[in-house]
């Protein structure tokens, strides 16, 4: 939040894939055995809207079942009734359906955007890393609700303090 106008919140923006396509990741074990990790190849997934504010740890998530215009817009309008109120700076990439035509942005939001293929100045990515580290990383999961119920209670646990560790960056110091 910006000290000056407690009433502005600015928030950075990302989508995140989750699925059933399997995360294999290194494991501890005796040396010469090899681990084994059970998984179930599918293609079946959901993505997680989240925008996050690095200097308070204040989110607004939603599980969405693409990304498209149409549910960037249900996302905006869950964020805007999320805001009480307040205006938020929202800083995400400049993927199609974030400058659409067709997205309708709320008087209280506006989009910031990211210069091009700079994905490692959005502090959001460090929330999927976490979260795949933490949740589906050598996991079996015989459905994808499964998948949904463990990222859901990961995030039910991240707490403002958090995701304020989390999603911090050297580069936004300045605007605490």
């Amino acid at each position: 939040m910006v000290k000056e106008h407690p009433d502005v919140i600015v928030c950075f923006f990302d989508e995140g894939r989750f699925g059933l396509q399997p995360t294999v990741g290194r494991r501890w074990a005796r040396k010469g055995v090899r681990p084994l990790v059970k998984v179930k190849i599918g293609y079946e997934n959901f993505y997680v809207y989240s925008a996050v504010c690095p200097t308070t740890g204040e989110d607004v998530t939603l599980f969405l079942p693409w990304v498209n215009t149409a549910m960037m817009n249900i996302f905006i309008e869950h964020l805007s009734v999320a805001l009480n109120g307040r205006r938020c700076f929202l800083v995400m990439d400049q993927a199609g359906w974030h400058s659409s035509e067709d997205l309708r942005m709320p008087s209280n939001i506006e989009a910031v955007y990211l210069p091009p293929h700079s994905p490692e100045l959005n502090p959001v990515e460090h929330l999927w890393d976490w979260l795949k580290r933490n949740t589906i990383r050598n996991q079996f999961f015989e459905t994808i609700d499964e998948v949904m119920d463990s990222v859901a209670d990961y995030l039910k646990n991240a707490t403002a303090p958090i995701l304020k560790s989390m999603c911090g960056c050297k580069y936004l110091s300045y605007y605490k």
